[in-house]
């Protein structure tokens, strides 16, 4: 199974600057709708939300811009999920120019399951469980990414 594809869209005047190229912020903005979508595929909809009690919260965010993004393009947004343990979603988005396969942009994310009524951590359980063992097992022989892991840093200069 390829990554998902989890949101697709043009790129409105809105979200771009005086160049006609997308705002640092709006990047983020389309890796939070996939990641909404992400959480649809697994089972955590508006609906099962409602009904658990339970959400996913972002922890952490790496962002690379790796292309510039103008306005009326139209992109799409790829997901894999990295890793999961009982508690948390390690996953990898990528932003493409629809159909293309060179990324634009990609954002490496760490989600946490919650309940809302804490909040504080829980474990996933039943289907939804099921339902991310299910896409790690389908996402397990994918490529590791290029940009995972990374850190901000200078590099180091002898003298």
């Amino acid at each position: 199974m390829p990554a998902l594809k989890t949101f697709e869209t043009p790129i409105l005047a809105e979200w771009t600057d005086y160049n006609r190229h997308m705002r640092d912020s709006n990047y983020l903005l389309l890796f939070s709708e996939a990641t909404d979508a992400l959480m649809d595929y697994i089972g955590l909809d508006s609906a099962a939300r409602e009904a658990s009690g339970n959400s996913l919260f972002t922890l952490e965010v790496h962002l690379n811009y790796l292309h510039e993004v103008k306005e009326g393009e139209r992109v799409e947004v790829r997901t894999q999920l990295l890793d999961h343990d009982s508690k948390r979603l390690h996953i990898f988005h990528s932003l493409h120019r629809a159909g293309e396969a060179q990324a634009l942009a990609v954002s490496e994310q760490m989600l946490l399951h919650v309940r809302m009524d804490g909040p504080r951590a829980t474990p996933f359980e039943g289907e939804l469980l099921e339902r991310v063992k299910a896409l790690a097992e389908a996402h397990r022989e994918l490529p590791r990414p290029e940009h995972v892991g990374r850190v901000i840093g200078l590099p180091k200069h002898a003298g």
